[in-house]
């Protein structure tokens, strides 16, 4: 992995332990006094930690689902996982409103893996399968999730509760209220594993299963990893658009499609990109804080029409 990523990774990482409401210096943080310590613990290092986490997660998911739908331009919230991960929530809180986080993931996760195995159904069918077509088709199915969506919370009276899962906002993120997330990192850790299958199934259906691949099985595979990572995020922080869109296509085009070479650079870029956006909104209308989902949203619609735009020139 190269060096200056992972220069850029420590310097991200202690700006966003320095920067908030209350600023704090090297000096402090090397003090560790009782409030300092208390503000690190409580706040800091859990937002870092769910940071980081998110990046990783999405970027990979980006990643797994480029390679089953083969196209650059997917991600899950260009595939309707977003939506349908708010879908099974929105339902986990009017049939068993008292239920925990796990319940509520766990819907999330069935509801996020249906629609997947549905987007890739429809994705089969199409004769013509566009380098935009395919993403086109995904935010159209995505619309009609989230009008469904909508129109049940609107019906159920819980609109209200809805909007905490239409946008990405790590303010909320402290200590007791983020360990769902770690779920990400055995999915990470078996998508690195088996890196080289989820390449086969990149290259096709027919070349995947000349080479003795299981295609099928993979493709589940890796919806189910990316529904696990998606209900994650979706239940700790919200909806967080295009991070898993933007760095795979930026790194395949500096180091290739290799994905067991490039997936650790595809994880850290991720981290990278939220950690910037994160700075970045926590120091525009400073002391207050601007939604990680409005500015990761912003760049990442820059780069991603920067990309379209690069591949049909």
């Amino acid at each position: 992995m190269p060096a200056r990523w992972l220069c850029l990774f420590a310097m991200l990482c202690g700006a966003s332990l320095l920067v908030g409401a209350r600023q704090l210096e090297w000096g402090q943080l090397l003090s560790l006094s009782g409030d300092v310590w208390l503000t690190l613990t409580a706040s800091r290092l859990p937002r870092l930690a769910a940071l980081v986490l998110t990046g990783v997660g999405l970027s990979v998911c980006g990643v797994i689902l480029q390679h089953i739908v083969r196209n650059k331009f997917v991600e899950p919230g260009t595939t309707g996982g977003l939506d349908a991960a708010r879908l099974g929530i929105l339902v986990s809180l009017v049939i068993a409103p008292g239920a925990g986080a796990q319940v509520r993931m766990l819907l999330a996760l069935l509801f996020c893996f249906a629609a997947g195995l549905i987007f890739v159904l429809i994705i089969r069918r199409i004769q013509f399968k566009g380098s935009v077509l395919v993403p086109v088709i995904g935010l159209m199915y995505g619309g009609v999730l989230s009008a469904i969506a909508e129109f049940y919370a609107y019906s159920n009276n819980i609109m209200q509760s809805m909007q905490g899962w239409l946008l990405g906002d790590f303010s909320r993120v402290v200590q007791g209220s983020y360990e769902i997330i770690y779920l990400i990192l055995p999915v990470v850790g078996l998508t690195y594993l088996y890196a080289r299958r989820f390449t086969l199934v990149g290259m096709g259906e027919g070349m995947a299963t000349s080479l003795g691949l299981n295609y099928l099985a993979w493709v589940a595979l890796g919806l189910l990893l990316v529904a696990v990572t998606v209900s994650a995020t979706v239940i700790t922080v919200g909806s967080i658009p295009f991070v898993g869109l933007v760095i795979p296509n930026l790194v395949a085009l500096r180091y290739g499609d290799n994905l067991r070479r490039t997936l650790p650079i595809v994880a850290l870029g991720g981290a990278c990109l939220l950690l910037a956006c994160d700075i970045l909104g926590r120091l525009l209308i400073y002391p207050f804080e601007v939604p990680i989902g409005l500015t990761a949203g912003s760049v990442g619609g820059v780069l991603f029409l920067a990309l379209i735009i690069r591949r049909h020139r």
